[in-house]
This record gives structure tokens, C-alpha cells and sequence, in this order.
């Protein structure tokens, strides 16, 4: 054998190697088709061999897929249309079934996943009303949703991660309706709310003045109890003052009387002279 034979020969082995030897990615799946039929779907990432011709392998993304379909129009139970905007998240869970259900082609697994997910969100829908939709009920259709699509996704293969609505408008005319009724409703709440306020209010005024009329009676009763005491105890030491010495008394209250009516140089005092007022400007023989 001639080098250039052995030349060919080696490259021959080569390209018989390079087409029987292939790797799997950890963020793949794969299957090994023989003759165009399954012939293995545990293929773990690595590498592996197959028969050249006669067998083909098929990868898929096993990641995570996202599905965000275009915003539809749906009917409430009023009737009512609504326009949702929503999104799927999906991934490959049977491959042998994704591959015999929709050939491994993920944009027919898509076109067949989205009409499942309609349907569900028009009979999600078609249960509620307007209110519902808007308010308090999103998570409930969404878990809702999620299991089932995931009934009808396994016959793709497929199973349903997450269902997700971004949003929920409504039609001009319906959410003018929407918004008058509820600014309507907000404002009946705001008027109980301040009546209840108002009353409430009424209700504390009067107690605080209730209580305001007692605690000023109390304040009263007990600066009268203890002025009247003061005044008798000055009384008493007064009485005990003036019985010790009478003459002494009878001059202190008479210079005090002196003090204030002469305080005064502007004042004037129109008594008669022999009147008791003066006893004490006089000699002590005019006293009695």
C-alpha cells in the first residue's frame, strides 16, 4: 500500500470517527434516532457514539422557553370584553413525547401550546366578572391556568413552569364605566367614613367638656373648702391675738386703717373729728 493510499485511508477513518462520535451540553437533551425512529431518549451530557448513516441524534434546548403571545380579547361574565397580555414559561419534559407529538419543533410547539393557553384564559374569563378580573382575583387565574395547561401540555411533552399576566385593560368606553362606578363607590365609603369621623368627634367634645365642668366643680368645691379653712384659722389667730392684748389690737388695726386711707396724697377723707377714727390722734386722757 502506497503512502498516498494509507493518506486516504487515515482520512477516511477520520471522518468515519468525527461522524460517529457527538456530545450532549448539560443544558441540552437529546435523542438517538435509528432509521428515523426513537432509539434512545437517556442520553446523560457528555459524550457518546452512534453509527454513522444508520443512526442521527436530534438536540433540544432544555431550558427554560418563553412563550409571550400577542394581547387578546376576551368576554367576561358580563359580557364585557377585556384585553390581556400575557406570557408562558414552558420547557421540554418528555423529549420522546415533544419529539412525537410536534416533531421537535419548537415554533409548532408554541403555535400549539398558545391555543391551549387561550382557551384556558377565555373560560378563566368567561367565569369572572370585570371587577374580579381587575381587583383580586390575577394569582387565582394564573395558578388556575398554570395546572390546567399543564393537563394538556404533557401530551406535547411539555410542562408549563409559570403563566404570568403582564396586564389587563379594558376597552375606552368600558373603563370610563369602570373608573365613574368605582370613584363613585370610593366616595360613598369616604362620606360614611367622615360622617363616622364627625360623630365620633361630637362624642369626645363632649365627654372632654363633661369632664372639663366636673374637674373645674371639683377645683372650685376644694379651693372653697381650703379658703374657708385659711379664714377661720385666721379668724382663730386673730381672736387668740386680740384676747392677749386688746389695746395693742385695737392700735395695729387703726395704723393700718391710717396707712391705707393717707396713702395718698390725692385722696380726701371728709370725717367728723370727734369720730372714733381719730381716737388715736389724740391724747391718751381723750381715749377711753
Amino acid at each position: 500500500m502506497n503512502v498516498k493510499a494509507l493518506l486516504v485511508l487515515l482520512a477516511g477513518l477520520g471522518v468515519l470517527a468525527g461522524l460517529s462520535v457527538f456530545t450532549v451540553d448539560e443544558r441540552q437533551v437529546a435523542i438517538l434516532l435509528q432509521f428515523g425512529k426513537v432509539e434512545r431518549t437517556d442520553l446523560t451530557p457528555g459524550l457518546h457514539f452512534k453509527v454513522p448513516v444508520v443512526q442521527n441524534v436530534l438536540k433540544f434546548d432544555l431550558r427554560i422557553q418563553t412563550l409571550d403571545s400577542d394581547p387578546q380579547n376576551y368576554l367576561t361574565s358580563e359580557k364585557k370584553n377585556v384585553i390581556v397580555d400575557s406570557f408562558v414559561k414552558w420547557r421540554i419534559a418528555d423529549v420522546r413525547q415533544f419529539y412525537t407529538s410536534a416533531g421537535g419543533n419548537i415554533l409548532q410547539a408554541n403555535n400549539r401550546l398558545g391555543e391551549v393557553i387561550i382557551k384556558r384564559l377565555r373560560d378563566e374569563f368567561g367565569k369572572r366578572t370585570i371587577r374580579q378580573v381587575v381587583s383580586g382575583e390575577r394569582g387565582e387565574i394564573m395558578d388556575e391556568l398554570r395546572v390546567a395547561a399543564n393537563d394538556q401540555a404533557d401530551e406535547l411533552g411539555l410542562e408549563i413552569v409559570d403563566v404570568r399576566i403582564k396586564r389587563v385593560d379594558l376597552p375606552d368606553d368600558v373603563s370610563q364605566s369602570v373608573y365613574n362606578r368605582m370613584r363613585a363607590e370610593r366616595q360613598e365609603v369616604a362620606k360614611r367614613f367622615r360622617s363616622e369621623g364627625e360623630e365620633q368627634a361630637r362624642e369626645l367634645r363632649a365627654t372632654a367638656n363633661k369632664d372639663r365642668e366636673v374637674i373645674i366643680a371639683e377645683a372650685d368645691r376644694e379651693a372653697q373648702i381650703t379658703r374657708g379653712a385659711g379664714d377661720a384659722r385666721a379668724t382663730e389667730i386673730y381672736a387668740s391675738a386680740f384676747g392677749q392684748d386688746r389695746e395693742f389690737y385695737k392700735l395695729y388695726r387703726s395704723l393700718n386703717a391710717y396707712r391705707t386711707a393717707f396713702g395718698s396724697t390725692s385722696d380726701i377723707l371728709l370725717l367728723e373729728p370727734k369720730s372714733e377714727f381719730f381716737d388715736y390722734f389724740k391724747g391718751s386722757e381723750a381715749r377711753p
